[in-house]
């Protein structure tokens, strides 16, 4: 059996379904971004690919935790755990989604199942991988160690978070600017809700430097998201001086990116 019988061609459907649903979030179209993922996992399981639609169940748990629902986003990484059990094992795969689980539960703070969910994560990514899977997305120790920092956040846990914010961005110094940049804000975020203003400023400076071509509609929200943040500590000097700067490279940003910049009743808040 070929790639155009059978099966394989649900499941390559399926992956293409994903990757459209990514390309949406990205761009800020949370909704469709949703539709192509429930078409996806639809397709993977008619394609009985489960470690596919594994991953495609972290995709739409990541994708609710970024639209505010800690409760679908708890649902969906149950769901991927399910089908984790009953195929193939990946290890990634499988790190990937107690991590996801860990974020939500952390979002609806249940902190202790939260902290097991994440020490699962670490146990499962630190294990031998029994399988690989070409459509299964990447997840590294850098990718865990930037979930684990927001888990953390989320629960409160601040300098834990910061060691696994430092982490994330020192991992992701050669890797794609994207990835890179949203470490980089959650890591300036972090040091917010440490209330060292300092530490702000400092490694703020970095966001303004990044390339302000970088195509994603959700790296600007984010940044959009800090700044809002950031407005409530402008009677600091420095902090005043920093957003006027930031003002001006946001400036550069959305200008470079107003033919992608979706309409307002598409977007969503992180």
């Amino acid at each position: 059996m070929d790639a155009t019988s059978g099966p394989q061609v649900f499941a390559a459907a399926a992956a293409l379904s994903e990757m459209a649903g990514w390309m949406a979030h990205d761009s800020g179209r949370d909704g469709r971004a949703q539709q192509h993922f429930v078409r996806a996992l639809a397709l993977a399981r008619t394609s009985g690919d489960l470690p596919l639609a594994a991953n495609i169940a972290a995709s739409s748990s990541h994708l609710a935790l970024q639209t505010g629902d800690a409760s679908q986003a708890t649902h969906w990484a149950r769901t991927g755990l399910q089908f984790v059990d009953q195929g193939p094992r990946v290890s990634s795969l499988t790190a990937r989604l107690h991590s996801m689980h860990a974020r939500a539960l952390a979002a609806a703070d249940q902190r202790l199942r939260a902290s097991r969910e994440l020490q699962r994560a670490h146990e499962a990514l630190g294990s031998t991988t029994e399988a690989t899977h070409p459509w299964v997305s990447p997840f590294d120790e850098a990718s865990l160690a930037s979930e684990s920092a927001l888990a953390c956040r989320d629960m409160e846990r601040y300098e834990e978070a910061l060691v696994h914010a430092q982490r994330a961005v020192a991992l992701r110094e050669s890797l794609r600017a994207r990835s890179l940049a949203l470490s980089h804000i959650n890591l300036v975020t972090i040091h917010v809700h440490r209330a060292d203003l300092d530490a702000v400023v400092h490694f703020g400076a970095g966001l303004l430097t990044a390339n302000p071509s970088l195509g994603s509609v959700r790296v600007v929200n984010q940044l959009a998201d800090l700044r809002c943040t950031l407005e409530g500590h402008r009677n600091y000097r420095p902090v005043r001086d920093f957003l006027a700067q930031f003002d001006a490279s946001a400036k550069t940003r959305i200008l470079l990116l107003a033919d992608i910049l979706p309409p307002r009743s598409e977007r969503t808040s992180p």
